[in-house]
């Protein structure tokens, strides 16, 4: 019997890149699937729940970033964004919003296939560890994804709770940056300090009860942050 070939939704509205892309994922050893407007991805991503989805940003009927906020609710595997837009917001925008890698068009498939195959280690290799985890007020239940602060149940974006869980994981020892950054964003993005800074700053708003001076969310000058169970 044949092993089960891993499953790949791209998100496209343009035909070429489907034409381009699916004989590439099936010489590659993936069962491609497609969709061609955000509605129909979403679909796709509920009724197949593949290993692995490409999306695109400019999509006929929602922006690629609601599409990708509305994933992020149910699914937790990855997902690539494919788009030409390449300014450096829109890049900081969807990994805010839980996307695991950005690939500008024009693309070469030799890129793209290695970024899946960074997204699908990422996530068999993520840790597992159970329970929670308290620091000061803020309590992380690692298995039901949940953080409160006192009563206050608080919400987080997708990319804010992975820091947030990484660090409970380790907690009261120091992550480095890289470590960070490879982890939740993939090895593409061991250099892009700017994106785990901002989504740093995200978690100090909510977690601290002074963001300028944080107790809980310690920053190492120079190599990385912990965090300290005061």
């Amino acid at each position: 019997m044949s092993a089960v070939r891993p499953q790949i939704l791209v998100i496209d509205d343009e035909p070429q890149i489907h034409r381009f892309l699916s004989p590439a994922l099936d010489a590659a050893g993936y069962d491609a699937k497609r969709a061609d407007s955000g509605q129909e991805g979403l679909r796709g991503i509920a009724l197949w729940s593949p290993d692995a989805v490409v999306l695109d940003l400019g999509l006929p009927d929602m922006d690629g970033k609601e599409v990708l906020r509305r994933a992020r609710e149910f699914y937790d595997g990855p997902i690539i964004i494919l788009s030409a837009r390449d300014r450096e917001a829109e890049k900081i925008a969807a990994l805010d919003l839980g996307a695991n890698d950005y690939v500008e068009k024009p693309f070469g498939v030799g890129e793209l296939l290695a970024r899946i195959r960074a997204g699908l280690r990422q996530g068999a290799l993520r840790p597992v560890a159970s329970g929670v985890v308290t620091a000061g007020e803020v309590s992380i239940d690692l298995d039901r994804r949940l953080v409160t602060r006192g009563q206050e149940r608080l919400k987080l974006r997708p990319k804010e709770y992975d820091v947030l869980s990484y660090l409970a994981r380790n907690a009261g020892k120091v992550v480095s940056h890289a470590d960070l950054l490879t982890a939740i964003w993939g090895r593409a993005h061991a250099d892009d300090i700017q994106y785990l800074r901002v989504v740093v700053g995200q978690l100090r708003h909510k977690i601290e009860s002074d963001p300028a001076h944080p107790m809980l969310l310690v920053t190492e000058a120079g190599i990385g942050y912990r965090l300290d169970q005061v």
